[in-house]
């Protein structure tokens, strides 16, 4: 497997933390763990099929990527895998406008995502010859679950979870799984999980949500599957700050906050 570095661009849900008017000890920490962004990741993984040696892709592209990006830095990227198409997750997707430099933009999607993309962002998908200046140049795939996906010499597996009754897309690449917004699997989609090693999974909350995995939840789910270390996505303010949050994690279970990287 090529060696993979997981850049962790926002950890938050779909408000943000702190939620605007919220006055309870996460919101008005002045720990940075606790700021949490719209929730998004980027890949670096090492790739001689690549034209730099690295093939980078980009897990969700919500309303918060200019901020995200410009921290992360202006870089190619390679591909942008959509999970979903609720607003927190593709809301920058116009923000990808200054990449056109590296040539249009690989965006792939399920069926109902690329429609629902297609209505909302019509001036994007028109075809080329007729498109105005200025505008991002997406080429928008439909992907299925169970077909994978060759971005250079990267194989991208998309399967299927449950966002409460909405089907939605999460990835495998090779040891490592990206989850967000998932409340429950399909035992022949978690076999596709199987010899997964590291994971970023979302972790809403304690108290139970019907289309959002708890915390508790997150923990048995990655227990089930055996795998090596979870770094916990997609939490709201309704856990406590960070540093207390933390304390009661099992071993290599971590809360992830923006601007966390780690190397598998």
């Amino acid at each position: 497997m090529n060696n993979i570095k997981v850049t962790i661009l926002g950890s938050g849900t779909s408000i943000g933390v702190p939620q605007m008017g919220c006055t309870c000890p996460t919101c008005m920490s002045t720990d940075i763990r606790d700021k949490r962004l719209r929730c998004s990741s980027i890949l670096e993984i090492n790739d001689p099929h690549s034209p730099d040696g690295i093939t980078r892709i980009l897990f969700d592209c919500g309303p918060d990527f200019r901020q995200q990006i410009l921290e992360y830095g202006f870089k190619r990227i390679d591909a942008i895998f959509i999970t979903h198409e609720h607003s927190d997750h593709v809301g920058g997707l116009d923000d990808l406008r200054p990449f056109s430099v590296f040539g249009d933009m690989k965006v792939y999607a399920d069926a109902y995502s690329a429609k629902h993309l297609k209505e909302r962002l019509p001036y994007c998908f028109t075809p080329k010859e007729v498109r105005y200046p200025g505008v991002p140049q997406i080429d928008l795939e439909v992907v299925r679950p169970g077909e994978p996906v060759m971005v250079n010499g990267v194989k991208v597996m998309p399967l299927e979870v449950m966002h409460g009754r909405l089907p939605i897309l999460a990835y495998r690449i090779g040891e490592f799984a990206y989850i967000t917004d998932m409340k429950s699997i399909d035992e022949s989609q978690k076999r596709m999980l199987v010899g997964v090693k590291h994971m970023v999974v979302n972790a809403l909350r304690h108290e139970v949500h019907p289309t959002h995995q708890t915390i508790e939840e997150a923990i048995r789910f990655v227990d089930s599957l055996n795998v090596e270390t979870a770094y916990f996505v997609h939490m709201s303010h309704h856990i406590r700050p960070h540093a207390q949050e933390i304390i009661d994690l099992p071993p290599n279970r971590f809360l992830a906050y923006d601007g966390l990287t780690f190397c598998i």
